[in-house]
């Protein structure tokens, strides 16, 4: 009779998950660096997009479990968020759903911008869902999106008064 030794083999699955999230976090962080140019590689695009699958089946696993201490209400939030650059001071727009504390949805508005400002913007916003989408509100800090370092600044900014208005 041969026996399965249960513990061992939930060991190994338990550490298959591990590694897979170094991985998708590794993947992430590169694709945030982007470069100056703004262009993403389709590796770099790939790698952010599963780790966006990964953290947002981690925040259904904690949605499902009952997680019902967050300390933020769920709904939408809007805030606009101030940086200056060597343009003058630019704003952002950010508008996010939260459930459970997990940013589910994100819009950006970035109508207020003109002129090289508006370049960078619209090269953040093209990076930053896989940032934000599916990641608690409290784990963003987000810094050099596609390029754009400064649109950060408003970004985190406009996060920090969302965290303020819905905290329950």
């Amino acid at each position: 009779m041969t026996s399965i030794n249960t513990s061992s083999a939930t060991s190994r699955i338990v550490n298959a998950g591990k590694v897979a999230a170094v991985i998708a976090a590794t993947g992430a962080a590169i694709a945030a660096c982007g470069d100056d140019g703004g262009s993403t590689s389709p590796s770099t695009t790939a790698a952010a997009a599963t780790s966006a699958e990964t953290g947002s089946a981690a925040a259904e696993t904690t949605a499902a479990q009952g997680n019902s201490t967050s300390p933020y209400a769920d709904g939408e939030y809007s805030a606009t968020g101030t940086y200056n650059s060597p343009g003058g001071e630019q704003s952002i727009g950010v508008t996010v759903t939260l459930s459970n504390s997990v940013v589910t949805a994100l819009t950006l508005d970035r109508s207020q911008t003109k002129g090289t400002s508006a370049e960078f913007q619209e090269k953040f916003a093209g990076g930053i869902d896989a940032l934000v989408v599916g990641k608690s509100i409290d784990e963003l800090d987000v810094s050099k999106v596609s390029g754009s370092s400064l649109t950060s600044g408003g970004f985190n900014n406009a996060i920090d008064q969302i965290k303020s208005e819905a905290q329950a």
